[in-house]
């Protein structure tokens, strides 16, 4: 089974998300008083006393921007957590993938090299979390036409992390 790679929010958007948010706010950090939240810009939860901020990110019209990609109406936005001044990323030590717990529900939403939805599944995270999500992420690139997963929280339905064909 091949183990894909969670994919953060790049950094050069990152950058822009600490400015302005992609709905047009300004970014407005707070300290963390509670742990957990689920950083988009190293893939992890946050701990308390950290600088961060939700911000509104639009994961698949980033993407289309790089590559031609015209989502039209599948194009959305939606919140997520990030350090509100540059971090190192994602250890290089991490593995399997973040925001994991088993019984935690998820989407894995497909995308074609237009940005369309072209399917996706419920996914129950099992006891064997890498394992589940290598497997649902290799269901949907079993799809010659899909070119990008999305992988979300059902509870709210925000973003956690993308894993693009290899």
């Amino acid at each position: 089974m091949t183990t894909y790679e969670a994919r953060a929010i790049e950094p050069g958007a990152l950058g822009e998300l600490r400015e302005t948010d992609d709905a047009g706010r300004p970014c407005v950090p707070y300290t963390a008083t509670d742990a957990g939240s689920p950083l988009r810009c190293c893939l992890r939860g946050n701990e308390v006393g950290e600088r961060i901020a939700l911000v509104s990110y639009a994961p698949l019209r980033r993407w289309a921007a790089a590559s031609g990609a015209r989502p039209g109406a599948y194009d959305e936005q939606g919140p997520v957590f990030i350090h509100a001044e540059g971090c190192g990323g994602p250890a290089p030590d991490r593995k399997g993938y973040p925001f994991s717990r088993a019984g935690a529900l998820r989407t894995v939403r497909r995308y074609d090299a237009d940005g369309h939805i072209v399917g996706g599944r419920l996914l129950e995270i099992p006891a064997d979390e890498e394992r589940g999500y290598d497997e649902a992420v290799a269901e949907a690139f079993a799809d010659p036409a899909v070119a990008l997963v999305h992988v979300r929280a059902v509870e709210y339905g925000c973003w956690h992390f993308e894993v693009r064909r290899g």
